[in-house]
């Protein structure tokens, strides 16, 4: 076996972390994040077409993500998070170079094969390399802090955008975006990877929310990384959420506490301009939320601390605090949603974190990446529901209603807190239970 000196140890783990960091912040500096919508009208595109670019955009997420996922596990998750920047910087160039609609619905493509490729990817790796420096335990606050990285990269767009669009317009919004991207794929080169069996260790430090699911059996031992082909990779990864019944509380869970306010976020500038203030403030609202989605990502240290019973009441306040703000239709309601949005961006983070304990198999990647299928999947299901609601009784119920699903999942887990778990059948029988 082999042991680290702690202070080697905790070098790399800043290694890991930076290069982590710098990946987050330039993979989400997109100067045409804010504008992107508008180059599309600028265009001539309708709203219709505008809506059937999105569906394009989740569909290609939907489709490449576990298959990108049992990719990375069976050959290298360095080399897809290389990649990625790369795909979604060539879609970026299509948009400004040749604007029309079949150069937006190829550029979507190219974007959600993008998100699929480092998604799955990128926990896997992150928390493989962790655990061989015997850092497990922090991978939520890591994780939470790339996390704020995207945000601040987000909100450094929003304020750049402006600026650099009145000098240059939209082709040197485009380029700047794909400088970011081939910036992103660069540093991307820096992260470790270790695709042999890890050496034995310490457990990681337990996950919050843990009576979501029955405790099942040990999961303290090393993660077998080895080798696996493609195909291995993706049975490996489906036999396991589907034998395991903690993977596949843990996949469910980190799918629906991201996909409902994920969706959310879409429709925050329609909410803030139903609260009567005028164009130009409505992007201070939305600073709120993004601000609010930043804290959250740092509060990842915290968080850990939280016991199941925590953590259904922070979905709980955070959900009643999504509510009141919406339904407020006031500029200060913008307050509560940003507190729930940091709420929720806490939770994604510790949900997230959860799964990433559960995996055992050499399959991390696909597992991660069936959570975020999940999440996709869910999302457009959030799509619809919304415009239902959103086009009967307005965008403040709409958003009332979409705190629902947090209420009822926190429910459930402060029910099952003090119920005695019951083991299920040991791994060699486990492909027959349900």
């Amino acid at each position: 076996m082999t042991v680290h000196p702690p202070r080697v140890s905790d070098a790399r783990v800043r290694r890991l972390a930076a290069t982590l960091y710098g990946y987050a912040f330039l993979s989400e500096l997109v100067l045409l994040y804010p504008l992107y919508a508008l180059l599309f009208s600028d265009t001539g595109l309708s709203v219709w077409q505008i809506s059937s670019l999105f569906v394009i955009w989740s569909a290609a997420s939907i489709l490449l993500e576990v298959p990108s996922g049992a990719f990375a596990d069976a050959f290298s998750r360095r080399l897809l998070l290389s990649l990625a920047p790369v795909v979604a910087a060539a879609g970026f160039a299509l948009w400004v170079l040749v604007p029309s609609y079949p150069a937006f619905a190829v550029g979507f493509v190219l974007w959600g094969a993008a998100g699929a490729l480092a998604s799955g990817a990128l926990e896997a790796l992150v928390f493989t390399e962790l655990d061989r420096l015997g850092a497990a335990g922090r991978y939520a606050r890591v994780i939470g802090r790339a996390k704020t990285a995207e945000t601040l990269a987000v909100l450094t767009s929003i304020l750049l955008a402006g600026p650099v669009f009145a000098v240059g317009g939209y082709p040197a919004i485009g380029a700047a975006s794909v400088l970011a991207c081939l910036l992103a794929a660069a540093v991307a080169t820096r992260f470790p990877e270790h695709r042999g069996p890890a050496p034995a260790k310490a457990a990681p430090d337990a996950a919050p929310a843990d009576a979501v699911a029955e405790a099942g059996p040990d999961r303290t031992g090393p993660d077998d990384d080895e080798d696996l082909g493609w195909w291995a990779s993706l049975r490996a990864g489906l036999a396991e959420v589907r034998a395991d019944r903690a993977v596949r509380a843990a996949v469910l869970l980190a799918a629906v506490v991201a996909a409902v306010w994920g969706a959310l976020d879409e429709y925050t500038p329609l909410l803030a301009r139903d609260t009567g203030v005028g164009e130009a403030t409505v992007p201070l609202l939305l600073l709120l939320t993004w601000i609010g989605v930043a804290v959250g990502g740092l509060l990842a240290p915290a968080g850990e601390r939280l016991t199941a019973r925590g953590y259904a009441g922070l979905l709980a306040l955070s959900a009643v605090a999504l509510a009141a703000g919406a339904l407020s239709a006031r500029p200060a309601g913008f307050a509560l949603v940003a507190v729930a949005f940091c709420g929720f961006q806490l939770a994604t983070v510790l949900a997230d974190a959860r799964l990433q304990a559960r995996i055992t198999g050499g399959s991390r990647a696909t597992v991660t990446s069936l959570a975020g299928m999940a999440t996709d999947v869910t999302i457009i299901a959030v799509y619809a529901a919304y415009g239902l609601l959103a086009t009967g009784a307005g965008n403040g119920v709409a958003f009332a209603v979409a705190a629902v699903p947090y209420l009822i999942v926190a429910l459930l887990l402060a029910t099952r807190v003090g119920r005695p778990a019951r083991r299920r059948p040991e791994r060699a029988s486990a492909g027959h239970t349900g």
